[in-house]
């Protein structure tokens, strides 16, 4: 797999990473070498320590109540964790780097979700980070539906949904009108 960095493959794993929190370096390994991304070092338990945090501020971002509050939090992100973008070919092919060269993993990774979360918002819509619309589950979830009108984290959940509708109209026959 081609990993976009920058892409909504990134966003993916911030849901991911913030729906299952990992507990050990090890998992934040393993959990980002499954996603595609290879960590150049080792990962260290400051690095889980730092997600955690870049994690905390991530999940404010999806919370967030409008847009403008979105954008201020997204930024606070992006000054916190990404440099100057530069043109960079250490895999062989020329792309855009937003961090500082040497960082550690955990740094590394702030600046893929910060840049990431920022170009997901800007490119497909403001509104397409968000919690799945039922009630009981909090899973977050990036939209990338061709419509931007995903609602649920899951077919599970949206098939849940609508059995729960269907059933509270056929429970309420004034309801069908």
């Amino acid at each position: 797999m081609q990993l976009n960095p920058y892409g909504a493959e990134v966003v993916d794993l911030a849901a991911d990473l913030a729906n299952l929190r990992p507990t050990s370096a090890d998992e934040l390994a393993r959990r980002c070498r499954a996603a595609g991304l290879e960590p150049e070092g080792p990962v260290t338990p400051q690095d889980l320590d730092r997600v955690q945090a870049v994690l905390d501020a991530w999940e404010k971002v999806v919370d967030a109540d409008d847009e403008q509050e979105r954008a201020e939090l997204v930024n606070r992100m992006l000054a916190a964790s990404a440099a100057h973008p530069r043109l960079t070919d250490h895999t062989g092919g020329w792309h855009l780097h937003y961090r500082d060269d040497g960082q550690p993993f955990g740094a590394v990774l702030s600046a893929l979700i910060s840049v990431g979360t920022a170009f997901h918002l800007a490119g497909r819509g403001m509104h397409r980070l968000r919690r799945c619309a039922v009630a009981e589950c909090r899973t977050i979830f990036a939209d990338t539906s061709r419509t931007g009108r995903r609602r649920y984290c899951s077919h599970r959940c949206a098939n849940r949904d609508a059995v729960r509708r269907h059933r509270a109209r056929a429970a309420d026959p004034l309801a069908a009108r």
